[in-house]
C-alpha cells in the first residue's frame, strides 16, 4: 500500500504499480508448465542391507567432491570409476575394476531399472558403448561424478539425459 503522505497522484501510480506485479506474477504462475509426475521406483531389499547402506552413506558423503579425469580419491576428486572405485575399497574393502566399460563386465546379475537396491551400479553409455557409472542409492536416485568441472552430485534416473543413455545396472553386493 503506498504511503498516506505521498500525494495522490504518486499514491495511485504507485498502487497500479504494484496491482499490476501482483497480476503479472499470478499470470506466470498459471502458464508454468506443470512438472511431470514422478516414477515410482519399487524399493528392493539389497541382498546385504548393512552392506548397501554403508555404500549408499558413503557415496552421498561425498557429494560436492570436485570431478577430476582419473581421479580417485576425495583429496584429489573423481571421476566416475574411481568414484565407485573409493566408495567400494573404503566402505568394503572390495577391489573392483577401474574403467566403466569393466565394471560393466562384472559377474553379477544384469538388473532391469525396476530391480535397483541401494549400492547397484547403473550404467550409461550410447548404443552398446559404456562411457558411465554411478552408484543407485534408491528412491530413482544415483551419485556419480558427471563431468570436468563439475562435482560428484545426485541425479535422477528419469532425468531427460540420464533416462536417454541409461544401458543397465549390475548388483556387485551378493
Amino acid at each position: 500500500m503506498p504511503a498516506p503522505g505521498l500525494p495522490v497522484p504518486f499514491r495511485r501510480a504507485a498502487f497500479l504499480l504494484a496491482l499490476a506485479a501482483l497480476l503479472a506474477g499470478c499470470g506466470r504462475e498459471a502458464t508454468r508448465p506443470t512438472a511431470p509426475a514422478a516414477t515410482r521406483w519399487p524399493q528392493v531389499a539389497p541382498a546385504d542391507p548393512a552392506r548397501a547402506n554403508a555404500v549408499t552413506l558413503r557415496a552421498l558423503s561425498l557429494v560436492g567432491t570436485p570431478y577430476r579425469y582419473g581421479g580417485n580419491t576425495p583429496e584429489t576428486g573423481f571421476d566416475c570409476s574411481g568414484l565407485v572405485n573409493y566408495v567400494f575399497r573404503d566402505m568394503l574393502d572390495l577391489r573392483l575394476p577401474r574403467s566403466s566399460r569393466e565394471l560393466a563386465a562384472v559377474q553379477g546379475p544384469r538388473l532391469a531399472p525396476d530391480r535397483l537396491a541401494s549400492g547397484d551400479l547403473v550404467f550409461f553409455g550410447s548404443g552398446r558403448e559404456v562411457t558411465h557409472v554411478g552408484i543407485y542409492v534408491g528412491e530413482g536416485r544415483f551419485v556419480h561424478a558427471p563431468s570436468s568441472g563439475g562435482t560428484v552430485r545426485l541425479d535422477r534416473l528419469d532425468g531427460p539425459y540420464w533416462r536417454d543413455h541409461y544401458s543397465g545396472a549390475r548388483r556387485v553386493l551378493l
